[in-house]
């Protein structure tokens, strides 16, 4: 019987979830490896690998669009981890104020034009 490497002891399971794309005549597949310590039937892996990723996604989508994330132009030192962290701090604090109805762009932008709603917008990263 082989050991197991002390860091690999709760390794119970190796997922592959083989993804397919069509786009137009386009076509391309995606193999994606996960590990996992518990041993979920392939339905259950699946449902987590999907839900993951589609927060993964939507948390992209909405950096690139409302923060412009992609356009970026940080290279050295430690400058691309802190702004990305200061975007995410941004985010969230956007998200908490639910009194404006407004997307994450423009709540940007109001925060920037208005002074009274950044504040209150900030006001949500100390409570």
């Amino acid at each position: 019987m082989r050991r197991t490497p002390h860091r690999f002891r709760a390794l119970h399971t190796i997922v592959r979830v083989r993804s397919e794309r069509y786009v137009g005549d386009a076509h391309s597949v995606e193999n994606r490896h996960f590990i996992s310590s518990g041993t979920p039937l392939a339905a259950e892996a699946l449902k987590v690998t999907h839900a993951h990723w589609q927060v993964e996604n939507s948390l992209h989508w909405v950096l690139d669009i409302a923060f412009r994330e992609d356009e970026s132009r940080l290279r050295k030192g430690n400058g691309p981890q802190n702004f990305a962290l200061l975007r995410h701090i941004a985010l969230n604090a956007r998200k908490q104020e639910r009194a404006t109805k407004l997307g994450v762009k423009n709540k940007r932008l109001k925060a920037g034009w208005d002074e009274t709603y950044l504040l209150k917008v900030l006001g949500h990263i100390a409570s």
